[in-house]
């Protein structure tokens, strides 16, 4: 246990040191006198921010570091920011901070929340360049500084909040981002998106223009399990028979003779007619630029810059990226051709995030990747190309074992070969079963919105509880009054039925007994498609672990970001119930947290009871169930 003094000499911000919180300080400030990049396993409530961020600050004034806390979640933003408010509290010490969250979403532009990321870049370059941004000319007053300006910019630093500062911007009359990037000069810590340094378009210039380079930056990637997924989508292009079709039209429009937009248009027109039975075909680089009389990428740009003038949006420009992306390596990629109902598109996969993220991790002082999934470590080391010489840590969980329940229920499947209305009814009825006796709110997550559907409208039925369901695309406001309507139900209990992929199975907190179970149906693994087939084949030959690495440990993931809504602080009680056959098996048992003592059980309503102290139900007579459970794998 850390004493005080060792508590002052690490920054750390609380009164309190929670149990194993200690040992994971402990590991941060070793890293980083060894000058060690780490990966830590930590599940929730160990208290990941606290324990990082003091020991890493601590160095940091040291040895004149900037420490970057990189996290793509507005609460983690926040959270983040009140630990290093809390530091300063504590020990009496001044610690400048600026806060940046996506440049588009900083915009006092109107129309820009409807432009994608790609084009608002683009827009936002022109309207620079150009002199058209006001927010942005107001910046400066005879080749310096303006006063207002200089003013946003003491106020980011004492208020490093995202919305204050768009505030900021619109009472002074400039831009939000440059406000931010102001402060962030003068910063010793910054929070900020992942993009920012993993982004090799935006990293640069972004740390040019802030006065940091990565040899004297400690970075701290939060919920790091995101990390190689968003590095892969930031690496990666698209175009579709849509988007060629507008930018037919623009070209017609502006009067730009561009063969080349043709000629993508029927070379995907043509490639279509080639795609296999799952509406996919792999295509060759030389395929398609073989059939192009230009290859000029930069020009469309130039071309699309000229269109902006008229309008925030350009098709041409999405053109010009996609050609530049096209003419890129095979290695760690793969191209592909998706047919969709009405649309075709052409997309050039990146495949490898550790060639985006391997030059930030090597070329910092030291990197810590953190999360409560990061697990099995070794795969994000490989995945990220972190040096072999790292340091990784898998803490146990801080909350006592007698907390948590942990069920698998072997009677029923997602398989798709077991799908149908009596399947779906089967499943229904044995959530009800659940779901009734937990005294209180319960949550469901499934693979697909298409499954949740169908056992849903059978459990709508059968359950006792109030129902609601998670909506697709929704958006914080209509998230934010689901809670409160389900928060209201605690009492007496209510059930959301979600999916594993949705907004609710990751980065919302079901705060209080608000939450008391978690159920998960069946398992969310990737449709075999050709990029999940190329991710196993480019694993397999890098790594000799291509079905782990690319199917089943990610869909683990999923997994257990979901289980992990129910339990989130020392005080909290959850049942984690896990149905599918496949649970049973080897091949995925061995996926769970080693600490979580998993019970097979047929009758999970009676447990559930017993763990909460209440009345179970009648039991039912039932067949002798057949142990057929067996190391196994799914296949294509």
């Amino acid at each position: 246990m850390l004493n005080p003094e060792r508590k002052k000499q690490l920054l750390f911000p609380h009164d309190a040191v929670r149990p194993i919180q200690d040992e994971l300080v402990l590991s941060v400030e070793r890293a980083l006198e060894k000058k060690k990049h780490l990966i830590v396993h930590a599940p929730t409530g160990l208290g990941k921010t606290a324990a990082t961020i003091g020991p890493a600050l601590s160095f940091a004034l040291k040895n004149d570091l900037t420490v970057f806390f990189l996290t793509s979640r507005h609460t983690q933003h926040r959270i983040a920011l009140q630990t290093v408010k809390d530091i300063e509290t504590r020990y009496d010490i001044t610690v400048p901070v600026a806060n940046l969250v996506g440049k588009k979403w900083m915009c006092l532009q109107p129309g820009v929340d409807k432009l994608y990321s790609g084009e608002f870049m683009e827009y936002c370059r022109k309207l620079r360049d150009d002199k058209k941004c006001s927010y942005y000319e107001n910046l400066k007053s005879n080749n310096s500084l303006s006063f207002d300006a200089k003013l946003a910019v003491e106020e980011a630093l004492k208020t490093p909040d995202s919305r204050k500062l768009k505030i900021i911007g619109q009472e002074r009359g400039v831009c939000p981002y440059e406000i931010g990037v102001l402060a962030a000069q003068k910063a010793r810590v910054i929070v900020t998106d992942y993009f920012y340094l993993f982004n090799p378009a935006i990293r640069d210039v972004f740390l040019s223009k802030i006065g940091k380079d990565l040899e004297s930056s400690i970075i701290i990637v939060d919920e790091a399990h995101n990390l190689p997924d968003r590095i892969k989508d930031l690496a990666s292009e698209r175009i579709s028979v849509n988007v060629l079709e507008r930018a037919q039209q623009e070209a017609e429009k502006f009067e730009y003779e561009l063969p080349v937009v043709g000629e993508l248009l029927s070379s995907l027109q043509s490639f279509s007619s080639s795609v296999d039975d799952d509406n996919e075909a792999y295509i060759e680089r030389s395929q398609l630029l073989s059939r192009l009389s230009e290859i000029d990428g930069e020009r469309l740009l130039k071309i699309a810059d000229a269109v902006r003038e008229e309008q925030q949006r350009s098709y041409i420009g999405s053109v010009g990226s996609f050609l530049l992306a096209w003419q890129g390596s095979d290695e760690g990629f793969s191209r592909i051709l998706t047919r969709q109902d009405n649309n075709v598109v052409l997309s050039y996969r990146c495949l490898d995030p550790g060639v985006v993220a391997s030059p930030v991790v090597r070329g910092s002082y030291n990197t810590i990747f953190m999360s409560g999934t990061l697990s099995p470590t070794v795969m994000y080391a490989e995945l990220l190309d972190i040096p072999l010489n790292s340091e990784d840590y898998t803490f146990k969980s801080p909350f006592p074992d007698t907390n948590r329940l942990s069920l698998i229920v072997p009677q029923t499947t997602t398989k798709y070969q077991a799908r149908g209305e009596e399947m779906f009814l089967q499943q229904a009825k044995l959530l009800a079963k659940g779901i009734d006796v937990v005294p209180g709110n319960s949550i469901v997550f499934f693979p697909s919105y298409y499954l949740r559907d169908k056992v849903g409208s059978h459990l709508q039925s059968i359950t006792k509880k109030t129902v609601f369901f998670e909506e697709r695309g929704m958006g914080k406001s209509e998230r934010e009054e689901l809670l409160l309507r389900f928060d209201s139900y605690k009492n007496t209990g209510a059930v959301i039925l979600g999916v594993m992929s949705g907004s609710f199975a990751e980065g919302v907190d079901f705060k209080g007994d608000m939450l008391k179970a978690v159920f998960v149906v069946g398992l969310p693994l990737a449709r075999p498609d050709k990029e999940t087939q190329a991710l196993i084949k480019y694993y397999d030959e890098k790594f000799s672990r291509g079905w782990d690495y690319g199917y089943v440990f990610p869909a683990f993931n999923k997994i257990l970001q979901s289980a992990g809504r129910a339990i989130r602080s020392e005080t909290d009680r959850g049942a984690l119930v896990f149905i599918d056959e496949r649970y049973a098996w080897r091949n995925y048992q061995r996926c769970f947290p080693p600490d979580w003592d998993l019970r097979m059980s047929v009758e999970p309503e009676q447990e559930i009871a017993q763990f909460f102290g209440v009345t179970p139900p009648p039991k039912e007579t039932k067949e002798p169930v057949k142990n057929d459970w067996f190391d196994s794998a799914d296949s294509f």
